[in-house]
């Protein structure tokens, strides 16, 4: 059987009105209904001495706390950030292995695109569509700098950037100064510009190993034996779990700078 190669951008499956539902859409909000099925399940599970599924959870939750500690040597930021990182790493792991399940990207409606039929299939990893990452990535950056905000002040954190209260600093004493001013209040602009390239390599790195593995699958298993893909399909096994790994890492050392407090040095002459 040839299976067609999957399109960049995802498919929509029907519509609510004039929303678009993508196939898509549909493995993420899968993925979602799963994690408040869980929730619900541990809701009640209170033991002293977990077991079965509150055993695992607390296990993982304590994995991830651990790697937390690491970055912020701070339980108590280690705690804040547990559940935009946790969520963001839970999240992204699942939607990837969710993407291995059998019938992903083969099981399919037989719909009209550019006017003629084709199976549009009905499953399809959640982060190979770029829209999904892009907004994780908004997220993980924009809730940075809010929570830093939050921690440090408005001005003191502006001040990491737009650095425009050293600049009238130093028209006050005329001087050398005057240029450091000039030139920490460039760098700033640039750390501004920084900020948005970080929110593109995020959804693109993600993005495109996902999407890659998708398309590496797809050609296998058109052209040669069931089985022989099964290598590249625990290959994948092993990429989903790194990329979730890594796009939460540097959430959590984004949210570590963003909340860390400038020294004395830094914003004052």
């Amino acid at each position: 059987m040839i299976y067609a190669l999957p399109p960049l951008i995802a498919e929509p499956i029907f519509h609510l009105g004039n929303f678009a539902v993508t196939n898509t859409l549909i493995n993420s909000s899968l993925t979602v209904v799963f994690f408040f099925i869980i929730g619900l399940i541990l809701r009640n599970k209170t033991a002293l001495v977990p077991r079965g599924i509150q055993n695992f959870a607390e296990s993982i939750l304590e994995i991830i706390i651990g790697y937390l500690d690491q970055v912020t040597h701070d339980r108590k930021k280690s705690m804040q950030f547990l559940p935009i990182v946790g969520g963001i790493f839970l999240f992204i792991l699942i939607s990837n292995w969710a993407g291995l399940i059998p019938g992903t990207g083969s099981i399919g409606r037989n719909l009209l695109v550019e006017g003629h039929r084709e199976l549009v299939p009905l499953f399809r990893p959640s982060n190979t569509d770029l829209n999904m990452t892009l907004a994780m990535a908004m997220f993980a950056v924009v809730g940075s700098h809010i929570l830093g905000i939050m921690a440090i002040g408005f001005w003191k954190y502006s001040n990491k950037f737009i650095k425009l209260g050293d600049l009238v600093k130093s028209f006050r004493k005329p001087g050398i100064g005057i240029m450091v001013a000039v030139i920490e209040f460039g760098v700033g602009l640039i750390e501004v510009f920084s900020e948005v390239a970080k929110m593109v390599s995020l959804s693109l790195r993600l993005f495109g190993n996902v999407f890659a593995g998708e398309v590496l699958l797809t050609v296998l298993a058109s052209l040669i034996a069931f089985l022989v893909p099964l290598p590249f399909m625990f290959l994948e096994i092993l990429v989903g779990l790194i990329q979730a790994v890594v796009f939460s890492m540097l959430t959590l050392v984004y949210l570590t700078m963003a909340t860390a407090e400038l020294p004395v040095e830094a914003h004052s002459h």
